[in-house]
């Protein structure tokens, strides 16, 4: 790999994180906004995603229940990618659309938050949830990228990052995510 490629790359990383911060900085607010309020009403944040995405929604659960700028209270999050003994099962019997809104119809409740990582919003297994969700009264906070897909009109609120490319997108979500957690472990006490 030459220096001009690794350049290429990193220059377009770049140019990407600009137009989200030109573009979205108030989605953001409002993002940072809605877990500082489950939290501090103690509710629950709930993260799912598929593949790259699901790495990051038991990366960002990970960063509040243990710990993620300071040491404080560990805060309630749970990745709902992570049981394979659940996701197995609800694949085998009802089949995989189904694996994350099944477990939002078990474990979430209203003053909760559901989390979607997607890069293209439509995958049917993350819409179904936000909409198992909906019907609980949770509340549904959506990081996608492109138009928003489907889920744009199923979460209460959206991050879309403007990009067509899902690596850039993950990492984008990412940062986006670091940034809300630290907003919201500055806001916190021991």
């Amino acid at each position: 790999m030459s220096d001009a490629h690794i350049r290429q790359r990193l220059s377009d990383l770049a140019a990407t994180a600009q137009r989200t911060l030109d573009e979205s900085v108030p989605a953001i607010a409002k993002a940072a906004t809605m877990v500082r309020e489950t939290v501090s009403r103690g509710g629950t944040l709930f993260f799912c995603g598929n593949g790259g995405s699901a790495a990051d929604a038991q990366h960002m659960a990970t960063e509040y229940v243990v710990r993620y700028m300071k040491n404080r209270r560990a805060l309630p999050a749970i990745a709902l990618t992570t049981d394979t003994s659940l996701l197995t099962a609800t694949g085998n019997d009802f089949g995989f659309d189904y694996v994350f809104s099944r477990q939002v119809e078990a474990l979430a409740k209203a003053g909760d938050l559901l989390i979607i990582h997607s890069t293209s919003g439509n995958s049917p297994n993350v819409v179904l949830a936000a909409e198992a969700a909906r019907k609980k009264g949770v509340a549904v906070l959506a990081l996608s990228s492109r138009d928003g897909g489907k889920l744009r009109a199923v979460a209460d609120h959206n991050v879309i990052i403007p990009t067509d490319r899902t690596d850039r997108a993950q990492e984008l979500h990412l940062c986006v995510q670091h940034l809300i957690c630290e907003l919201v472990e500055a806001d916190i006490g021991q």
